[in-house]
């Protein structure tokens, strides 16, 4: 079971373990994380689960994986940066384990 730490804006972090398959975004509103907002429930069309992976993991954790992944991050209320991706398209795997991200200081 792969564990992700989420780091706040204030620089406040939470780690939760998450099952495999299941997506960072899920995993933060399991397990009550603060900043994921998540309004359309992961269905790729509202970019409140905006996220920056850690530079650390930006590899394992890859770039956006589809055009509307990429569009919906041009929607974000904070300033994306090389390494943002939306948290509901980050599958967790045990090669994620220990993923680490941070969250911006606004969903909206």
């Amino acid at each position: 079971m792969p564990k992700v730490t989420y780091v706040s804006h204030t620089g406040e972090s939470q780690s939760a373990d998450i099952e495999n398959g299941d997506s960072v975004m899920r995993g933060a509103l399991d397990n009550g994380v603060e900043g994921i907002v998540a309004e359309c429930g992961g269905g790729l069309a509202c970019a409140t689960c905006h996220c920056y992976v850690d530079d650390a993991w930006a590899d394992q954790a890859g770039t956006p994986t589809s055009q509307d992944e990429r569009d919906m991050l041009e929607m974000t209320a904070s300033d994306t940066r090389p390494t943002s991706r939306l948290s509901c398209q980050i599958e967790l795997t045990d090669d994620l384990d220990g993923l680490v991200v941070h969250l911006p200081e606004a969903q909206y």
